[in-house]
């Protein structure tokens, strides 16, 4: 079970060459950076990382390059994405198999307007599929993306149900009013924050940490408010800056710019590339804010 201080995953972003297909090498070297840097552990196949788009094989084929790359699993989460049972289990086996720390698990996204009780027989389902080798979960509450919440309620159940399994919220609400009451009813799971903007109060009441995407070219900044709750305004300057534009391609332009690397900017179909126009000014504006900070190499 991953320990109760769960400090700063990447989210990480994945690049795609022109062809669409997963850039090994690079994704590996930017992982090894983000860890040199101050993160805990990279979390794969995230909102982030487009990991919706991104099948079994191709999931297999990067947990390959992390060990031939020597990443230990322990350092690596990976991210279920999936509608179906059958298809979130088959993810979770894979990643179970690779050794990863744990899981951050999406719940059926494709349905809209379902219950509390359906969204439990889904997750029960799932953990009963698996078998007893289900651990490490932490559940993924995303509304502005997956269009289904992840009640307080919802989530009291399952950990009572499932201990040892569900560990764990990663609560992407944006919302201060739905992380303060996660925290105040769920003092016994590792309730981590999104949005970067929430995260050093969450961490000085008893939040754990973050998977978040800003941690892929400024993780100095984020470090301090996800391991000790240390507030830094830079970082709601930061994510203002980010959310004025679609949010996954500005962290690539990001990537691209500190990288050095043009070919970072590649989106997969069906998400596009940002305007060039807009990655400048983006990058301008990120820049000045960090000029005087600690983004590092």
């Amino acid at each position: 079970m991953i320990k109760s201080r769960f400090g700063l995953s990447c989210a990480i972003s994945t690049p795609f060459e022109r062809s669409g297909a997963i850039d090994h090498g690079r994704l590996v070297e930017h992982a090894r950076n983000c860890l040199t840097r101050g993160c805990d552990s990279i979390t794969l196949f995230g909102t982030t990382g487009e990991g919706a788009s991104i099948g079994l094989a191709a999931r297999g084929r990067v947990f390959e390059s992390f060990n031939s790359a020597g990443i230990a699993p322990r350092q690596t989460l990976s991210t279920i994405a999936a509608a179906s049972i059958e298809d979130a289990a088959d993810q979770a086996r894979m990643a179970l198999n690779a050794g990863v720390a744990g899981m951050l698990l999406t719940p059926p996204f494709y349905f809209r307007g379902v219950t509390d009780e359906a969204l439990y027989a889904w997750f029960a389902c799932l953990f009963e599929r698996i078998g007893s080798d289900a651990r490490d979960m932490f559940v993924y509450h995303l509304p502005s993306v997956t269009g289904i919440s992840l009640s307080v309620a919802l989530i009291d159940r399952l950990k009572r149900a499932f201990p040892g399994v569900v560990v764990g919220v990663k609560d992407s609400s944006g919302s201060w009013e739905n992380t303060q009451a996660l925290l105040n009813a769920h003092s016994d799971l590792m309730i981590l924050v999104g949005d970067e903007r929430n995260l050093a109060r969450a961490v000085q009441t008893g939040g754990a940490g973050s998977i978040c995407g800003v941690a892929n070219f400024a993780p100095e900044l984020i470090a301090p408010a996800a391991k000790h709750g240390k507030e830094d305004p830079r970082i709601r300057l930061v994510v203002d800056a980010l959310v004025a534009h679609p949010v996954l391609p500005a962290i690539k332009a990001l990537i691209a710019h500190y990288c050095h690397d043009p070919e970072w900017r590649h989106m997969r179909p069906p998400l596009s590339d940002l305007a060039p126009a807009a990655a400048a000014g983006l990058v301008a504006k990120i820049e000045d804010i960090l000029r005087p900070g600690q983004r590092g190499a």
